[in-house]
């Protein structure tokens, strides 16, 4: 608490504190006539004055009641003072009786005055102090809430962190074991390309038997050929057996008359044998190879 310089009522105060605990020390035992022994009582009731004076120096305001204290003091006066006059009465001495009480109540009164007088105008009331009290309590309250909410938050983001690094631990393990998996895998041999069928050549497939063409004279638009002069074919041309087939005999007949156009025309083509002998392009082909091997 603030206050000012000391009040010059405290010389006083003073004086008259220590007279009132002579004088009631010496009551109480005189009273009590114990002897020694009655000092203990004395001296308790004395402490409980002074600490009782200290306590409204201080301003104390026990469980937040500012009338605690001066209660307790006036109590404790009154009791010390009730002592006193039984004592005077004890004594059979009405002055004692009546005088005895003054000197502790005039050492209250002047502690009274000289706190006053100390204390400073501009000083916060009890009410203000109790009020700034709460706030400070308030205030230390919510900074305890406040830590705690931060250790809490803190908890939690280290439980994240830590699943987070295990979810990462164990997608790394993954590609690994992926990756491992992918080297001891034994390899794949991919199938080759189908083999294709093996066409059986031209000369082994049997032509069906054509119709034996008209025999005509034919008339080529080679400016190099000349007119055919009728030649007799030999009974056994080209080599071929009197015993042949009528298929074989229609055959040897179609290419003896390609040998013929060949003769006229030496770069007679396949195209041109398929069109005058009304065959099919691989007949013409193959009629026209026999032709020129067989000259």
């Amino acid at each position: 608490m603030k206050t000012r310089k000391p009040s010059p009522l405290l010389y006083p105060a003073t004086a008259l504190s220590a007279a009132s605990l002579a004088w009631t020390t010496w009551s109480l035992v005189d009273l009590l006539g114990t002897g020694l022994i009655g000092v203990t009582v004395a001296a308790g009731a004395d402490i409980v004055w002074g600490s009782v004076i200290l306590a409204e120096a201080r301003r104390l305001r026990p469980a937040g009641k500012a009338w605690v204290v001066p209660v307790v003091g006036w109590a404790a006066l009154l009791a010390v003072a009730g002592l006193l006059v039984w004592h005077g009465i004890d004594k059979s001495i009405p002055a004692m009786a009546v005088a005895g009480p003054l000197l502790p109540l005039g050492a209250k009164i002047v502690w009274i005055l000289a706190l006053a007088d100390m204390r400073d105008p501009a000083a916060l009331t009890d009410d203000e102090r109790l009020v700034l009290a709460r706030m400070e309590r308030g205030m230390t309250f919510e900074e305890e809430q406040h830590r705690i909410e931060m250790r809490r938050r803190a908890m939690a983001a280290e439980l994240h962190m830590a699943e987070v690094s295990t979810d990462f631990d164990i997608e790394i393990m993954r590609q690994d074991k992926t990756r491992e998996l992918g080297r001891r895998r034994p390899l794949e041999l991919t199938p080759g390309p189908e083999a294709q069928p093996v066409e059986p050549p031209a000369q082994a497939v049997a032509e069906p038997a054509e119709p034996p063409p008209p025999v005509m004279p034919l008339a080529l638009s080679s400016p190099l050929a000349t007119a055919p002069e009728p030649q007799a074919l030999p009974e056994e041309p080209f080599g071929f057996s009197a015993h042949l087939n009528a298929q074989s005999a229609q055959r040897a007949k179609a290419v003896a008359q390609v040998a013929q156009l060949l003769a006229q025309d030496p770069g007679l083509t396949s195209g041109q044998v398929a069109e005058a002998l009304s065959v099919s392009p691989a007949t013409a082909k193959r009629y026209l190879r026999e032709a020129r091997q067989a000259r």
